[in-house]
This record gives C-alpha cells, sequence and structure tokens, in this order.
C-alpha cells in the first residue's frame, strides 16, 4: 500500500509537469504563431477593428470642421447573378463575410450597413492594402506640390538607405505600376515570401523593416514587368516622408483627412521595432464613412467644395495608365482577368473605367466617376485572398452601379 501511494505520488508529480510543460508549449506554440492565428476566424473579424491594441500606431487626426455627408437612405433591391443563382445584397454580405458597407450615389450616402460583429459608423477598421491607393494619393499631392520633383526620379535619390540594394534603380514610375523588378510573388502562404518578411519585421519577430526590404533580390528590369509587392509601396512611402519631411500620418493629416473634413481620426499602424516605420502598403485603419468621402474625392476629379485636392491629372492616370502590359487580363494567369493595374490602383477598364482600392481579406473602395457612385467594403474573408470571394464582390457591385444608374 505504501509503495502503491508511493507510485500514484510520483505519476501525480510527473502527470502535472507533463501537463505545466504541456502548457509551456503552447504558450510557446501560441506565441510563435500569433499573426496567423489573429488572422484567421472567428479572431479575424476583432483584429481587424482592434489593430491599434495589437501594434504602435500613429493617428491622423480628423478634420477641424468634418465635413457633411449628406444622407438620403433608399431600398437597395438589386440582384446579381453567381454560382448558378440569383442574389442579393444580403446574400453578398453573408457570403463575403461584409463588415461594414457604405453606398454614395450623386455625393449622397444611400445606403450605410455594419454586419460585422464590431463594426459600426465609429469604427475604424484595417484596410490592408487598400493603404496604397491611399499612399498613391498622397504621392500625386506631393507631386504637384513639387515635394517629389518627378516620377522619373529614382527611389534611391529619395532613400540613400537603399543604396546598393535591389531598390538601387526603379524610379517612382516604376514602384507607382507595380514594376520594380523586384522581390517575388505576394504569397501569403509562403513563411519566406517576401510579404511575410515584412511583417515579420513589423510585428518584431524578424529584424527591421528596412533589413526585410533590402534582403529582397531583382527579379527582371525595372519597368518590364507588372509584379504585385507591398514592398514596393514601402518604398514608396519612404520616399513620400523623405521628399515631405513628414511621416505618412502626418502629410495624410495636412493634405488629405482635414481638406475632406474627416469626421473620425484614422491611425497607421507601426512595426513594433525602433526605428517604427509605417507600412505604406497596409496599414491604414480608418472609418467606413471618412473612405468613402475619399472615394468620393476621387470620383469628382479630386475635387472637395470647390478645392482641388488631389491633382486632377493624377486621378486621370489612376483610372489606367494606358500602357497595354497593366490593362486587364494583361497581368498574368496570377491575378484576375478583369483587373488592370496604375498608380497604386487597381482598374476595371469598360467605359466607364471605374477602378478600386483593394485590401486583401475583402477591403474595397469602388470609384466609378461616370455612374457619380462609391461603394466601401470591409469584409473578413477567411484566407487573404480567395478569388471566387473576389469575382463574386466584383459581379455584385458591377450590378449594384447599373441598378443605380438605370434608377436614376
Amino acid at each position: 500500500m505504501v509503495g502503491d501511494r508511493k507510485w500514484a505520488s510520483g505519476a501525480g508529480v510527473i502527470a502535472t509537469a507533463t501537463a505545466v510543460a504541456a502548457a509551456g508549449a503552447g504558450v510557446r506554440w501560441v506565441w510563435r504563431h500569433q499573426d496567423e492565428l489573429m488572422m484567421r476566424p472567428p479572431l479575424n473579424e476583432w483584429t481587424f477593428s482592434h489593430m491599434s491594441l495589437l501594434l504602435p500606431t500613429e493617428t491622423v487626426p480628423r478634420a477641424g470642421r468634418p465635413s457633411v455627408l449628406p444622407r438620403a437612405p433608399r431600398p437597395l433591391e438589386f440582384t446579381y447573378e453567381w454560382d448558378g443563382a440569383t442574389r442579393t445584397l444580403s446574400d453578398l454580405h453573408a457570403r463575403t463575410h461584409t463588415t461594414g458597407f457604405a453606398v454614395v450615389h450623386r455625393g449622397r450616402l444611400v445606403h450605410e450597413a455594419y454586419p460585422g460583429r464590431f463594426a459600426g459608423p465609429d469604427r475604424r477598421l484595417q484596410l490592408f492594402s487598400l493603404t496604397k491607393s491611399v499612399t498613391s494619393v498622397l504621392v500625386g499631392i506631393a507631386l504637384e506640390e513639387g515635394a517629389i520633383g518627378s516620377t522619373d526620379d529614382k527611389a534611391v535619390t529619395y532613400c540613400p538607405e537603399l543604396a546598393g540594394s535591389a531598390f538601387d534603380g526603379p524610379t517612382v514610375e516604376d514602384l507607382l505600376h507595380m514594376s520594380s523588378g523586384v522581390g517575388g510573388k505576394e504569397d501569403y502562404e509562403d513563411p519566406d515570401a517576401p510579404v511575410n518578411r515584412l511583417m515579420r519585421a513589423v510585428t518584431g519577430q524578424g529584424g527591421t523593416v528596412l533589413e526585410a526590404v533590402r534582403s529582397v533580390r531583382p527579379h527582371s528590369e525595372p519597368g518590364a514587368r507588372f509584379n504585385y509587392s507591398t514592398l514596393d509601396t514601402q518604398v514608396l512611402g519612404w520616399v513620400l516622408e523623405a521628399a515631405t519631411g513628414r511621416t505618412l500620418a502626418q502629410y495624410a493629416a495636412e493634405r488629405l483627412w482635414g481638406p475632406i473634413g474627416a469626421e473620425s481620426d484614422a491611425y497607421y499602424a507601426l512595426s513594433r521595432r525602433v526605428p517604427r516605420t509605417a507600412v505604406g502598403g497596409g496599414s491604414f485603419n480608418a472609418t467606413v464613412r471618412d473612405m468613402a468621402r475619399l472615394g468620393l474625392l476621387m470620383a469628382h476629379d479630386g475635387r472637395w467644395d470647390g478645392e482641388q485636392v488631389v491633382p486632377q491629372w493624377w486621378v486621370a492616370r489612376s483610372r489606367g495608365a494606358g500602357l497595354p502590359r497593366l490593362e486587364g487580363s494583361a497581368l498574368g494567369e496570377a491575378y484576375p482577368a478583369h483587373y488592370g493595374y496604375s498608380n497604386q490602383w487597381w482598374t476595371l477598364g469598360g467605359p466607364h473605367r471605374a477602378f478600386t482600392g483593394l485590401g486583401i481579406y475583402g477591403q474595397f473602395l469602388w470609384v466609378d466617376a461616370e455612374a457619380d457612385v462609391v461603394v466601401v467594403k470591409t469584409s473578413a474573408w477567411p484566407v487573404a485572398d480567395d478569388p471566387a470571394l473576389d469575382g463574386e464582390t466584383v459581379t455584385a457591385l458591377s450590378a449594384l452601379v447599373a441598378h443605380l444608374s438605370a434608377d436614376g
């Protein structure tokens, strides 16, 4: 009996130690995979609306005098065809995991909805690569002001810390059209893809952001071919900061958020390690309504309340660069045929020459100037990139624009 008690006691200690060790291993595993876990359902919907709790940030203050976004609510009773069935707007939200949705027609907010559990009019949402289009707008303003001399300027002229790297050669123009000739495929599933090296640096798990950018190698001559890469926009953001003497947040506040009368603060998420830096291609967080204001600015040739905020010529080239290699279906097999690319925007061609900012996990800023329609859609897709969810969204938003145009 005594021996049995000793054995039982020893077994209990071993079991407890094993449980503690297992728990410790589990904690370590969770720590190593924290970023991956936060991007998956069911956590990602919370993550995309609470980035300020996860990373350092820099605020883009709201306007001192917020502009009025006139409201004229109306039912959106349109349908679209997808996957052999007739679908409705409610179907779109459910099937494509919409968190926030707004439609502006002829300058009026005609529809607004927040199906997401954590979304709402005041909630600032992570826009991922839609940030690239914001960076483009700021670059256009800086060019018009003369802070950036020309799109033909080499990036290294503004960023000498990139001398000797693969980015010692591409011009601002190359970066704007995702044609730097640097880096590999934007593969979110490949741990060694340049974009994931960049993200590990941002989250403090792998060197500095500069080291991540300098680590990539050239694959072709600058300007020769399209290759979507967040690192191109990261460098573009650094060019903008060096040229203006302002951080992205400061310049956005002065030249964009203030002039359009944004009603809420926005913010850029920053890298955890010093020197902290914003991800110019993927860290902007803003409300749906304020992104609708930005879309309205672009739909109206860069003018807001009589002021030319963004140069008209810059808006025009964001609708299409006129380069055959960047037209729809010409980007390559890795990209949906309905998209072309220009100036850090995805172009949709056709007679309306509509264009959209895009972010992974289903973020859209759809601008159709001819129909005078802007649509903002934030989402929490289960995966970063899903061609079926993208295709259904494009089909639905095209049908929505046609419905509004026909309805007057």
